[in-house]
């Protein structure tokens, strides 16, 4: 395992602390349990449904146009 530091302002360090405690682990090993959570899910997943829509090829730059009226009763 490599050392790390790295500084905190006084309110996060002590949010740190009360949610490593509520989980039963040391500060330590919740940093680490958050930050590799937070890396896991940094990959990018692309969306299934790319690409199945049958519409106006200038939908996005003319949604306005599109939506002309609409939600008015």
């Amino acid at each position: 395992m490599k050392k790390s530091s790295i500084y905190l302002d006084q309110d996060l360090d002590r949010a740190l602390s009360h949610a490593a405690a509520r989980q039963n682990l040391s500060k330590a090993e919740f940093i680490r349990k958050t930050l590799s959570a937070a890396v896991a899910s940094d990959v990018a997943v692309r969306p299934s449904g790319i690409g199945v829509f049958d519409g106006p090829d200038d939908l996005a730059e003319n949604a306005d146009d599109y939506l002309d009226g609409f939600g008015e009763r």
